[in-house]
């Protein structure tokens, strides 16, 4: 008879979170499901009664994390796949946004997901190994106007996550950088935090509302499946783009930088460190 795994998924109400979770229900597994709202997951716990634990949780609160996973271990016994995927969005020029909003925002996409995996990883390491999806962006291959923000949050979270597999490695603990591209959750409606707009930046704005233009992306279970399979592979990559126009735009933002880097060459290499 085969275990059914279990997962942990933040954010879980909504979006990539909640559709991660359905998959996850539909193959067989059972999900705790955390969210600060845990309502909008009343007629998923109605379906799958036995297989879903609904977990009221704010991230940004490491004590109530701790917490939170230990009555996830409490509620089927053990985590096999840890998704940190809360997170929201903080919209507007970097000069715009004050300090407060700041601070909120990396509270929950940085400071949350560091928090889960410390609270997860004595659990996985006692039980001889586990799966950590860390959930980042394409966006976190560098900055860009307007959501500079939001991507130096997903951009530390790679770092920590780099790091993290590193050490956790030779516990039996697999961690993937899930970077993925444009979906259409919400993170842009209710999941966005938004700047007062400086008048200085009204003609930047309008180009850049151009050129995204309205398209929200496709439906987060769409990205489903990929998320499905790799937590099931041996042996999974550390880092994986989700979405094949995401893994293109990747590929060229790669190479504008290499390509600015041997244009000014000569000038790194004037100094010997």
């Amino acid at each position: 008879m085969t275990t059914a795994t279990v997962w942990f998924i933040t954010g879980a109400s909504r979006g990539l979170g909640r559709a991660f979770a359905e998959a996850a229900l539909a193959a067989g597994d059972r999900v705790v499901a955390a969210a600060r709202n845990v309502e909008p997951l009343a007629d998923l716990a109605e379906e799958y009664p036995d297989a879903l634990a609904p977990l009221s949780l704010d991230v940004s609160d490491r004590g109530a994390v701790f917490d939170g996973v230990e009555r996830a271990v409490a509620a089927f016994g053990r985590i096999d796949v840890v998704v940190n995927n809360a997170g929201g969005m903080l919209y507007g020029m970097v000069e715009e946004a004050t300090e407060e909003q700041i601070r909120a925002h990396l509270d929950v996409n940085f400071f949350g997901a560091v928090w889960v995996s410390q609270a997860v990883v004595p659990h996985l390491r006692a039980q001889g190994g586990g799966r950590i999806l860390q959930i980042t962006s394409m966006g976190s291959v560098g900055g860009f106007a307007s959501v500079g923000l939001y991507g130096a949050g997903k951009v530390a979270l790679d770092a920590v996550s780099a790091a993290l597999a590193m050490e956790v490695e030779q516990f039996g603990i697999k961690v993937t950088i899930v970077e993925m591209g444009g979906y259409s959750t919400g993170l842009f409606t209710a999941g966005i935090t938004a700047t007062e707009p400086a008048s200085q930046y009204e003609t930047l704005r309008a180009e850049l509302a151009e050129m995204w233009g309205e398209d929200a992306g496709p439906e987060p279970s769409t990205a489903a499946p990929v998320i499905m399979e790799l937590a099931g592979l041996a042996d999974p990559p550390r880092r994986l783009i989700v979405g094949g126009k995401s893994y293109d735009q990747v590929m060229e933002l790669d190479q504008a930088r290499v390509d600015a880097y041997r244009k000014w060459e000569h000038l790194s290499r004037m100094a010997p460190g």
